[in-house]
């Protein structure tokens, strides 16, 4: 399980004070979960997934993980070498060749492109590079910072189901920031909100529905209260 309890997190501003970005945030997932992280830019959630993957360690609080533990990290920007092969780029990253990075090449479009630099992909190949990177790892612990932003609407919809595939396949624990709340319908068990900064938590939502059963009429009836609810934190 994985277990956060942040009190406060503080950052230092450019006049020398500190702005609190974080307070009173707590909630778990549980093994083979996915949970999504919502709420307005600036209320903290890639400094609480930040946090969460040990990249800072200076808050208030704790996070609990099983141990040992891998976490496989995927950032807004892909972050590949761009002086590597995507080949390169995995081996890297500590995947191990074999029958199961075969069939996370297979299942994100990924076999034809092995040989080539980032430089040579399109954003979107790019962005399946780094899932693939995250997964090749066998993580424990799948974070993702709003992997599918700044992608036309088709692709980010392809984007989502391959990585719905890879999660089903496996039963990660995987934790996902967005802005988009269909997309959280879409790939979380549960739905975390935090209100415009400093973030803390207003709701921690689950949803009933399975996400591979989900019916456009029940995402729509999610949605609308989940959109309630983050006006009623905004407001």
């Amino acid at each position: 399980m994985l277990e956060v309890i942040i009190a406060r997190k503080a950052l230092r501003i450019a006049a020398g004070d500190s702005r609190i970005v974080l307070r009173d945030v707590a909630f778990n997932l549980k093994d083979g979960e996915v949970g999504a992280l919502l709420g307005p830019s600036g209320c903290g959630k890639t400094t609480l997934l930040r946090i969460i993957a040990g990249l800072d360690r200076d808050f208030e609080g704790v996070v609990r993980l099983p141990s040992p533990h891998k976490i496989g990290m995927v950032f807004q920007e892909p972050r590949l070498l761009p002086w590597r092969t995507v080949a390169q780029n995995l081996l890297l990253a500590g995947a191990t060749p074999g029958p199961g990075l075969d069939d996370i090449l297979s299942a994100l479009g990924l076999t034809e492109h092995l040989d080539h630099f980032p430089g040579e992909l399109s954003l979107g190949l790019a962005r399946r590079v780094a899932i693939a990177r995250a997964f090749a790892v066998k993580p424990d612990l799948l974070l993702l910072d709003e992997p599918f932003v700044s992608l036309d609407a088709a692709l980010a919809l392809r984007l989502r189901a391959e990585l719905l595939t890879l999660v089903e396949a496996r039963k990660t624990m995987t934790l996902l920031v967005t802005h988009d709340v269909e997309e959280a319908i879409a790939l979380a068990d549960r739905i975390i909100i935090l209100s415009p900064h400093p973030g803390r938590m207003v709701t921690d939502k689950t949803i009933d529905t399975p996400r591979l059963a989900m019916t456009p009429e029940r995402a729509a009836k999610v949605k609308a209260e989940i959109d309630t609810l983050i006006a009623g934190a905004a407001g």
